[in-house]
């Protein structure tokens, strides 16, 4: 399930839409809101071709904890905010696996984070949560 990690937002604000409102930012820093509040701000990000992902540091809502957030959960992001907006809830996130900065690379590690957030995405489709 490649499309899991590709980047699939859209820019609010801007004159018209564009398919990756990223393209030249860095959202480092950045906060990031899920369907349910805030979850932290982004600690690391890529946009690999096929592979990209957020890093969102949780801070002390879930003990400082990590998550690796596939980039097509992005629903969009605000550049005058210096946020982004997440098509998950807290739970969803707080209940990924731990973000593992030796193994981010790894098939093993990344098949953990999609298999998750595939099921997640499973749940919301036939209305469980």
């Amino acid at each position: 399930m490649a499309t899991l990690w590709i980047w699939n937002v859209v820019e609010y604000g801007a004159a018209a839409p564009v398919n990756d409102p990223l393209i030249g930012l860095d959202p480092v820093g950045f906060d990031v809101e899920a369907q349910d509040g805030h979850i932290g701000k982004v600690d690391e990000a890529t946009n690999e071709a096929g592979r990209g992902f957020l890093v969102v540091d949780t801070g002390f809502w879930i003990f400082g904890k990590k998550r690796m957030v596939p980039t097509s959960t992005v629903e969009r992001a605000d550049r005058d905010e210096r946020r982004i907006y997440l098509a998950l809830t807290k739970g969803q996130v707080k209940d990924a696996p731990d973000y593992d900065e030796l193994r981010r690379d790894e098939e093993s590690h990344r098949s953990d984070v999609e298999a998750h957030y595939d099921r997640t995405r499973t749940a919301n489709s036939t209305g469980q949560n």
